[in-house]
């Protein structure tokens, strides 16, 4: 039996691969893995459409000379850098070396298909809200009148947030803006996370707070992935606060863009969003306050016109009032003195009959009272104690106070017992209920 050694086999692998395969493919592919160490290495890999189980994998190498081609040209053509996690369609070499085994030589790649997949990621996202009902909900909020108090969702260090605060508060015509930076990071990984906690944080507060505003400053499109979250759209589009975006990109729309209340293209332009809706209120006020001014002005006139007109008859009514007011009064005064005599009369009159029935009513009165006294008293003598002491009742005290019940003395104790003819004092040695 012929045997063959490993490295034959493999290079018998290699010729039939060379002989029987196109010299080049278009493949589309996840690139699960990336690292630049002067060449570019991937790892590709392609999953289930449901479950996301990992059905093919392959290594690949971009070598120098077409990576400095290749890496330009795909940041150029689509904002981003190649990155894990991106579809990709590359045209690739199929190898298969005795030694490292098979694996997939790099030559070029087609950014417009990883634009059509970043695309098509917004659009599902979106997709998804709609069937939730709740893609236009932050949008169709009304934006309160006065937009002066607004919590920002940014990063401190982010240039685009210092643009931001010195537009607002140094705008032309002196308007007075609250702001409180809810600090967030706006690219990377931790975009979802923290951006979705700063809103929780803001809606623990809802009645402090106009609008909420989410801005960073400029850098790389690739920067712009955390947002477009499913996550964080769905609780962009469901709060109940109107959200302005100022990304700082205007070329591309994020999904949070496309459902917030009002996407502007930068953080300097999102101030100038609030700036001029300010401005506009106020030129309302203005011009309330100028129409108020000059009605006011028109009453004051018209109201002057009227009284001095009022003035002018005052004198001719006061001498109509007062000859009507003298005759009454002459009338008045004559009949209170015609009525002032008949009452007097009538009193006199009254105050005899009066005094005759006091005379009477008292005489009896005292006669009454005289007799209910004299009744009183002799009830009196009858209960008076010696009266009831010399019927042969007693009494008996203790410490001076009069006993009435058994159960206040005990045995031993001193008690004092008066009769009419005297008093004397004894011991209990006993006692009874």
């Amino acid at each position: 039996m012929n045997a063959l050694t490993l490295y034959e086999l493999n290079g018998l692998v290699r010729q039939t691969l060379e002989l029987t395969l196109d010299s080049e493919y278009w493949v589309q592919a996840e690139i699960a893995e990336l690292r630049v160490n002067r060449h570019c290495y991937m790892e590709l890999v392609q999953k289930e459409s449901r479950g996301g189980g990992i059905v093919a994998k392959a290594r690949a190498q971009v070598w120098a000379n077409r990576w400095a081609f290749i890496k330009p040209m795909f940041e150029q053509m689509t904002g981003q850098t190649l990155a894990a996690g991106m579809q990709v369609m590359l045209k690739v070499e199929v190898t298969f070396h005795e030694l490292y085994g098979y694996s997939l030589n790099v030559t070029d790649i087609d950014p417009s298909y990883t634009l059509g997949d970043i695309a098509r990621h917004r659009q599902e996202i979106l997709r998804r809200l709609a069937e939730e009902g709740i893609e236009t909900m932050n949008k169709e909020l009304p934006l309160p009148r006065l937009l002066q108090r607004i919590a920002v969702i940014s990063s401190a260090s982010a240039a685009g947030y210092g643009d931001f605060c010195n537009q607002l508060n140094n705008n032309q015509r002196g308007l007075a803006f609250k702001t409180e930076l809810f600090q967030a990071v706006m690219q990377g990984n931790d975009v979802e996370s923290s951006v979705v906690s700063a809103l929780n944080r803001i809606a623990k507060q809802l009645e402090e707070w106009d609008v909420v505003v989410i801005i960073r400053g400029g850098g790389a499109t690739s920067d712009l992935q955390g947002f477009d979250s499913l996550l964080l759209a769905e609780n962009v589009a469901q709060f109940p606060l109107p959200i302005i975006t100022g990304i700082g990109h205007e070329r591309d729309d994020t999904v949070i863009d496309l459902i917030s209340h009002t996407r502007v293209k930068t953080p300097t332009a999102a101030a100038e969003f609030l700036i001029h809706h300010q401005e506009q209120e106020l030129d309302i006020l203005e011009d309330l306050s100028a129409r108020l001014t000059d009605r006011v002005s028109q009453l004051l006139y018209d109201e002057t016109t009227r009284l001095k007109m009022l003035a002018g008859k005052i004198p001719m009514l006061f001498s109509t009032v007062k000859a009507r007011e003298e005759v009454r009064l002459h009338r008045l005064s004559a009949s209170m003195a015609n009525s002032s005599i008949q009452h007097l009369e009538q009193a006199k009159s009254g105050v005899g009959l009066l005094n005759q029935q006091l005379t009477l009513h008292t005489s009896a009165l005292l006669q009454g009272e005289r007799k209910r006294i004299e009744l009183m008293e002799s009830k009196l003598q009858s209960a008076h104690p010696n009266r009831i002491l010399q019927l042969g009742f007693s009494i008996t005290r203790m410490g001076g106070k009069a006993l009435k019940d058994v159960d206040e003395v005990k045995e031993g104790d001193e008690i004092e017992t008066t009769l009419a003819s005297g008093t004397f004092k004894s011991t209990i040695t006993w006692k009874k209920n």
